[in-house]
């Protein structure tokens, strides 16, 4: 199974991969040239805190082996997928609860900025056979992917 890794000393703040992460799922076709960055239907899945010595966190979906979010997720709609380690979610059965996000101990799920309704959280860029933009997007290399085992 594959993870996200980062490696923080690497990452220069530039923001490729929150872009990457909203071309890749922005609801419209198109490029990324056109990309509407206010738009809060292109959010993307993960964030950059800019620290105040000047140096960077990017904040991804660690898919974790023991995931808090999907042990405090009362609906079931997030569950992790032993074959592939991911942590999944399944919009339809959300009750909107939000202890997913209460309960991540990376502050990285959050509600949707439009509605509040639903779950923004990585999905691995699932169905893409080149893996995850934001890694692909990354100039620095500071994220990656790895094979890891169980």
């Amino acid at each position: 199974m594959k993870r996200i890794f980062i490696d923080e000393t690497k990452c220069d703040g530039c923001k490729n991969c929150f872009v990457a992460c909203m071309q890749a799922h922005r609801k419209d076709a198109g490029t990324i040239y056109d990309l509407d960055l206010t738009d809060p239907d292109n959010e993307s899945r993960n964030h950059i805190i800019n620290r105040k010595d000047g140096t960077y966190i990017p904040i991804f979906c660690r898919h974790c082996d023991q995931p808090e979010c999907v042990m405090s997720c009362m609906s079931g709609a997030l569950k992790k997928d032993r074959k592939s380690g991911l942590v999944l979610y399944d919009e339809e059965k959300c009750g909107s609860c939000f202890m997913c996000v209460m309960n991540c101990p990376y502050g990285v799920l959050k509600a949707d900025t439009r509605t509040k309704t639903r779950v923004i959280k990585c999905d691995f860029c699932s169905g893409r056979e080149d893996g995850p933009s934001c890694v692909k997007a990354c100039p620095t290399k500071a994220i990656y992917v790895e094979e890891v085992s169980r």
